[in-house]
């Protein structure tokens, strides 16, 4: 394999087999935790307790086009399901699986309070204050922790897991592994958000002052845990990180090495299955808030001029 031997000469490369599972095995287990869990029925009951807000159509009108732009993703999984070579297209798989999950979100934010953060990261902020804290979200996409220091870690994950040790190196076959799998990214996301924070704690000028070369002193954890503890970890940061890993640093061995064909099939399928219970829940929470009449003509709508299949029936929500 001359081009990986050429590559783990000259660039930092992660292993190619943790790269794969990684990628696979997270939305592996994502979807069989939410196969089943997203009708129509099952989302009315889970939302039924929420109010609709004051009329707010410029709010309305966001996340009318934000939640069409998750559908039209969503289809566009719903499309490539059916291509029998999964390699040409997977990459492109992962951005529509992305941009669906991305568009989703905002719709939800522009539904909850009108919301309509430009970065990603503030996308991320936003959604944790008024859609995860406010119990919004349906299983499994409602896992979180906020404060990101190593001993809240550390302690949200022992809650978490109890007896679970299953991780991301082992497909999963059931909800106990599955729900192993998201534990296992869920941690590795918060330790990459550490690290990421703590980079910036050690450019700054106060650690630079305090002549700190490491975060053993208490001075020097103070310094980082200021940054850590208002920190979060959520599904849309979880999502915006895959989307990095998968899509550029680890995305060779998606199309380079090993025949896994069948794996990256179930991977299409799994990418397909998930954000569509996830825009399906986006719909039902923007169904719920947004002026009552205007739903319906929404709804007919789309269904009269969109120039993509719908993924599900709006008029059900």
């Amino acid at each position: 394999m001359w081009l990986l031997n050429k590559l783990f000469t000259h660039v930092d490369q992660p292993k190619p087999r943790f790269a794969f599972q990684g990628t696979v095995n997270w939305m592996r287990g994502l979807a069989i935790l939410a196969d089943d869990q997203f009708s129509h029925q099952q989302l009315r009951l889970f939302y039924q307790a929420v109010q609709r807000r004051q009329p707010n159509e410029q709010a309305d009108a966001l996340a009318y086009e934000c939640l069409t732009m998750s559908m039209h993703n969503v289809s566009a999984l719903d499309s490539l399901e059916v291509i029998e070579d999964p390699y040409p297209i997977v990459r492109s798989a992962i951005v529509a699986w992305y941009y669906a999950t991305y568009y989703a979100a905002k719709a939800m934010l522009a539904a909850s309070s009108g919301a309509d953060p430009q970065t990603h990261a503030s996308a991320g902020k936003v959604w944790q204050a008024e859609i995860v804290a406010g119990g919004l979200v349906k299983s499994p996409f409602d896992l979180s922790i906020t404060d990101i220091t190593p001993n809240n870690v550390r302690q949200v994950m022992a809650t978490l897991r109890g007896g679970n040790r299953h991780d991301l190196n082992t497909e999963p076959t059931d909800e106990d592994m599955a729900n192993g799998a998201l534990y296992s990214y869920l941690k590795g996301t918060a330790e990459y958000e550490q690290w990421r924070l703590e980079e910036m704690v050690k450019a700054s000028r106060e650690y630079r002052q305090g002549g700190f070369n490491s975060f053993r002193s208490n001075a020097a954890k103070a310094l980082r845990d200021a940054k850590l503890r208002p920190a979060h970890v959520n599904y849309l940061v979880q999502a915006f990180r895959y989307r990095g890993k998968a899509n550029y640093r680890d995305a060779i061995y998606l199309s380079y090495g090993r025949d896994d064909t069948e794996r990256l099939r179930q991977f299409v399928s799994d990418l397909a299955t998930v954000a569509g219970a996830f825009s399906l829940m986006a719909a039902h929470y923007a169904a719920k808030r947004v002026i009552r009449n205007d739903w319906a003509e929404f709804s007919a709508d789309l269904e009269e001029h969109a120039k993509f299949e719908l993924p599900f029936d709006l008029g059900e929500t």
